[in-house]
């Protein structure tokens, strides 16, 4: 989870290869207006991203038994716990940047709908993980080797022996 630019895509492509389970890209569950909203610099609505994450929920019940990763904003808790509804067992990964580092991310990706504009919008809407969101928060500017282990190892102390 986290805002545009943190690297969800990246780091949970390489997890998901790493854990050998299924892996979604969040913004393929974007139906099409979304996608032109975001695109022409306008802000999604909650009323916007429910459809969406209720397709990302959907996938994610589909693989509860086995298991799957899916990068997944999921900027406020009441997303985070429609999420959960449907698989009990997530455990969020929120990578975080710098505004700087983020905008220097965004203006550097080819072929993405989300501009560097409606940054300040998801870093406005952002809630933390909550201390009783079961997660991790992980600085995204550390190597994806070195943050793929650490979840890895967070995943295997948090299974029930």
């Amino acid at each position: 989870m986290g805002v545009a630019g943190a690297g969800k895509s990246t780091i949970g492509g390489r997890l998901a290869g790493a854990l050998r389970l299924p892996f979604a890209e969040g913004d393929d569950f974007h139906p099409p207006a979304n996608v032109a909203k975001m695109r022409a610099g306008e802000p999604l609505a909650d009323a916007d991203r429910i459809p969406w994450l209720d397709s990302i929920a959907a996938w994610l019940a589909e693989r509860a038994a086995g298991g799957g990763v899916v990068s997944c904003s999921a900027l406020k808790r009441d997303y985070r716990d429609r999420l959960r509804a449907a698989a009990p067992d997530l455990l969020f990964l929120h990578l975080t940047a710098s505004r700087a580092e983020l905008t220097r991310r965004m203006s550097t990706r080819r072929d993405h709908f989300m501009p560097p504009s409606l940054l300040d919008s998801q870093l406005e809407t952002l809630e933390p993980l909550g201390a009783d969101e079961r997660g991790i928060v992980v600085d995204a500017t550390r190597a994806p080797a070195d943050l793929v282990r650490e979840t890895i190892a967070v995943l295997a102390s948090a299974r029930p022996s």
